[in-house]
């Protein structure tokens, strides 16, 4: 029988870890949703509002629906899934129900919601994304992270904030 490593047990020892694994997942959602929508004509189009993403119909490719303010459809495509970096796992930052997005009652939209064959995707709130800024702010979360479990360990003790002139007095 092979025993795990006796630091590795402690849920504790690595939560830092676990927690910038966590953020970059969360990270590489978001830019992955981002990234293949840029692929589409539906960032650029202004009368769509939401899209519906249908990745539970096959492995291979995801079926997009798009639908205006009103919940009509107003354009389809589809994105093949070449590499296992491509699908469209939910992002819950861009998530309808998570960003507070009106679905008309009755709509063709809310009738592709009620199916539950995958997740609807606010526009707007991908429109306003910005990756540059999402990626400077993952990299400091995952820092962070890990400065926790370092501190932790005594592998660091104190560190500076600033951009490391000799005079700053911000040690922590």
């Amino acid at each position: 029988m092979i025993h795990p490593h006796p630091e590795a047990s402690d849920s504790d020892e690595f939560k830092g870890f676990n927690e910038a694994r966590r953020v970059m997942w969360c990270h590489e959602a978001r830019a992955r949703v981002y990234e293949r929508f840029e692929q589409t004509s539906f960032i650029g189009d202004t009368n769509v509002a939401a899209v519906h993403v249908d990745n539970t119909t096959r492995a291979d490719r995801v079926f997009l629906v798009a639908f205006d303010k009103a919940g009509q459809q107003v354009g389809v495509d589809t994105l093949y899934i070449d590499e296992p970096n491509q699908p469209l796992d939910i992002a819950p930052e861009f998530d309808h129900d998570l960003t507070g997005m009106n679905v008309v009652p009755d709509s063709q939209l809310d009738q592709a919601i009620s199916r539950e064959n995958g997740w609807v995707v606010n526009l707007k709130v991908l429109r306003e994304y910005d990756p540059l800024a999402d990626r400077r702010a993952t990299q400091r979360a995952v820092f962070l992270a890990h400065l926790q479990d370092m501190m932790k360990n005594g592998d660091v003790r104190g560190f500076l904030f600033g951009r490391g002139e000799s005079d700053d007095t911000d040690a922590a």
